[in-house]
């Protein structure tokens, strides 16, 4: 009999971070690798933010705190939303996590039992349907595919909820495609909720900065009002303000709710650091000017890495609205040779050939619940990306 629980044979590692872990090893190896695999912005945190984090450690501000967050960074959080969202929360609504899986984390924790169903668009950011496994939940996985700008449609929202039903868990602009709902696409599918009122929507909005192309981002309670008492918004610092490893996400609902994710945090982990609240209320509250000198950055690097991977014959990149990753068919490829006799079966054998043959790490689609694809992460350099597209095009070029 296995001294482990039932609970941990129903989830799997995170595939993105274990194709990071390899492609470090295999850089302290001395092989010549160029990870895209990391979702993280390569810019340094801003001056601002690490003077506040350092001010904080010099101002012994480093004891504990309340176990979901200090005063002053849930007021910022509180003042962020109704600025840039139109959603009005106190600070009793709002909980801060160690990053923002812990709060969906906590969130899942509170509220699922055996038998409760979440629907999970795909493709999903990866922890999403093993969080709600680890929770005694069923994910329901609804399929929005490349013809459909990997967006889900009302109908197949409908078609997905049943009387199980307890969340939707909801991400724009998405990990991993890159896609965002107009505000159009969204409130047809919050329409659709507002017709069933046993359903709660869980929101990851880590990406709502980085947005091209006139995009304009919106959530499902500013979208809806009439969602607000059974939302959870959640954000967080990592991406937009390049503060990933301090690792601080939060969210914004219901007190009954909120007072729940805080007993099981106060269980678990207690509070999250302090020099890193600290740095997140300055990040909340200081210059944002930097978020629109960054994404043109992005911008930038998502068009070289579109026009690069879609010169591929066999390989199909749509353009994405947000985040910063590409989500490109392989269609074209499976069923191909490499020189060394593999055969391409699926997009995790694409993938871990091209680590093997070039040195490009990639993730594969299956990981993300919608195949054959890759994600491309292209918060890296130019010349980076420019060289890793380089070596995929050679590499598809000799498949035959």
């Amino acid at each position: 009999m296995s001294f482990l629980s039932n609970a941990i044979a129903r989830v799997k590692p995170s595939p993105t971070i274990a194709v990071t872990t390899l492609s470090q090893e295999l850089k302290a190896a001395g092989k010549d690798v160029i990870g895209l695999g990391a979702g993280e912005p390569d810019f340094d945190t801003p001056d601002n933010i690490k003077a506040a984090g350092i001010a904080a450690i010099n101002a012994g501000k480093t004891k504990y705190t309340a176990p979901d967050g200090i005063p002053e960074l849930k007021q910022a959080i509180c003042d962020k939303f109704a600025r840039e969202n139109g959603l009005s929360y106190t600070p009793q609504q709002v909980s801060v996590g160690s990053g923002g899986k812990q709060i969906l984390y906590n969130a899942l924790m509170a509220t699922m039992n055996p038998g409760d169903e979440v629907i999970i668009p795909a493709p999903y950011w990866v922890s999403y349907p093993d969080m709600v496994l680890l929770a005694g939940g069923t994910p329901v996985i609804v399929e929005a595919s490349l013809e459909q700008s990997f967006k889900i449609t009302a109908d197949q929202l409908e078609a997905a909820i049943t009387p199980k039903t307890k969340w939707l868990i909801f991400n724009s602009p998405s990990n991993p495609t890159g896609a965002g709902y107009s505000r159009a696409e969204l409130k047809a599918l919050t329409d659709v909720l507002m017709r069933h009122p046993h359903v709660w929507v869980m929101t990851d909005d880590m990406y709502e900065h980085l947005a091209y192309d006139g995009f304009e981002f919106c959530t499902p309670a500013q979208v809806e009002p009439g969602l607000y008492d059974r939302t959870l918004t959640c954000n967080g610092v990592s991406k937009a303000y390049a503060m990933t490893g301090w690792r601080i996400g939060y969210a914004a609902g219901p007190v009954e709710l909120i007072a729940a994710m805080r007993k099981i945090q106060s269980q678990s982990t207690s509070n999250p650091c302090t020099i890193s609240q600290w740095a997140a209320v300055e990040a909340l509250n200081g210059p944002q000017d930097f978020l629109a000198a960054n994404n043109e950055v992005f911008k930038r690097r998502r068009n070289l890495v579109v026009d690069m991977l879609n010169a591929i014959d066999g390989i199909t990149c749509p353009t994405p609205e947000g985040a910063f990753y590409v989500y490109p068919s392989i269609a074209g490829l499976i069923g191909k040779t490499t020189p060394d006799g593999t055969v391409i079966e699926n997009d995790e054998v694409f993938s871990k050939k091209l680590l093997e043959d070039t040195g490009v790490a990639a993730v594969f689609g299956a990981a993300f619940g919608l195949s054959p694809n890759f994600r491309v992460s292209y918060a890296t350099s130019d010349a980076a990306l420019t060289e890793a597209c380089t070596r995929i095009q050679t590499f598809c070029a000799a498949l035959t």
